[in-house]
């Protein structure tokens, strides 16, 4: 049976049988023993995106993996965490994760500098990174901005949004439907009014020329 630990754009945590291109954390959310989620769903504003594979570090998800095991521990933070996974970066952004700065350090510092330029703060920190997004995403239930078709079109590539239970996002120039198991083309259907899932600083970030890592089936 799938373990809870596969996130949606919505940020959202579920058991689904495919793993995705990347793992990320939010802290230690689930019990070790019963490998369940906790009531909790973050212990840490920072939510980052990490490496799969990395060195030679092995972890048991939702498992014991603190001290000596292999635990990842960014500046700041603590060791041990639960494992999450994405189907792709595009993902892990809407859902209001950053790179890491451990595993992903050259992404996560081209993520942050163009934060600071789309924000205007000289030199930002992660923290400061952190607990922007922290007050952005649908997952801390942030009321999420409506979008009207117009607002869509003048998104960047790789911000998603929605109508209902159904995500989108962009990819040259074409609209692409998502899926745990991969994108398919699509049309925007009519409606009154989208959501945007992706954090408005990652917008930015995006709009200021941060590139995702986007799964395969984005490109068919």
């Amino acid at each position: 049976m799938p373990l809870q630990n596969r996130v949606d754009p919505f940020g959202v945590i579920h058991a689904v049988a495919e793993r995705g291109m990347f793992t990320g954390n939010r802290g230690i959310i689930h019990d070790p023993d019963t490998r369940t989620l906790l009531p909790r769903r973050w212990t840490t504003k920072a939510w980052i995106i990490c490496e799969c594979d990395f060195g030679d570090q092995r972890r048991v998800p939702m498992g014991r993996n603190g001290g000596r095991d292999g635990a990842r521990k960014e500046p700041g933070g603590k060791a041990g965490w639960t494992e999450l996974f994405f189907l792709d970066e595009v993902t892990a952004l809407a859902a209001g994760h950053r790179p890491c700065f451990y595993c992903r350090r050259e992404r996560a510092k081209d993520f942050l500098g163009r934060f600071a330029t789309a924000s205007g703060i000289a030199e930002p920190r992660a923290p400061q990174l952190d607990t922007r997004l922290h007050g952005e995403r649908l997952a801390s239930r942030t009321k999420p901005a409506v979008m009207t078709p117009a607002d869509i079109a003048k998104l960047p590539e790789g911000a998603m949004f929605s109508t209902g239970a159904t995500c989108f996002t962009r990819r040259d120039g074409r609209y692409l439907q998502w899926s745990f198991a991969g994108y398919i083309s699509a049309s925007i259907p009519e409606a009154d009014g989208f959501v945007l899932l992706t954090p408005p600083a990652t917008v930015a970030v995006l709009r200021a020329g941060y590139r995702p890592d986007w799964h395969a089936s984005a490109g068919a």
